[in-house]
């Protein structure tokens, strides 16, 4: 097994998706609210995965683009869950490059007395695995 076959069973162990249940309709995508902000949208994510195009999403900001705010997992009619593959994606790219894209000193800038507690929380999950 070559290391790219070894990242994609790596990524599906991790999220634990079946990729291959994707049939591409799109919907995922359409109810994506980072839609335009993402070069790879969410049914590309599991496509591209499938069929071991990896390096591609590795490279893309779209990684950091998801809110995973999980709208493309309840839209999906196949129960794909591409949102936790675009975690599993941006979890391989932070253990292989060794660093986080944030790290705790850089919230409190970030924050005002308007900012959910839930935000803090999602940010430290996203970027501190």
């Amino acid at each position: 097994m070559n290391k790219n076959d070894l990242l994609r069973e790596e990524i599906i162990r991790r999220s634990g998706v079946n990729p291959k249940k994707c049939m591409k309709c799109g919907k995922c995508s359409g109810t994506c609210p980072a839609y335009d902000e993402m070069e790879f949208h969410p049914h590309q994510f599991a496509s591209m995965i499938d069929s071991g195009d990896i390096q591609p999403l590795i490279d893309s900001e779209s990684v950091y683009k998801c809110l995973s705010c999980f709208a493309c997992v309840e839209r999906c009619p196949r129960g794909v869950e591409p949102a936790k593959l675009i975690e599993a994606v941006r979890l391989s790219v932070i253990r292989e490059k060794g660093n986080n894209r944030m790290t705790p000193n850089d919230i409190p800038e970030k924050v005002d007395e308007e900012t959910p507690q839930q935000l803090l929380v999602s940010a430290f999950r996203k970027y501190t695995k």
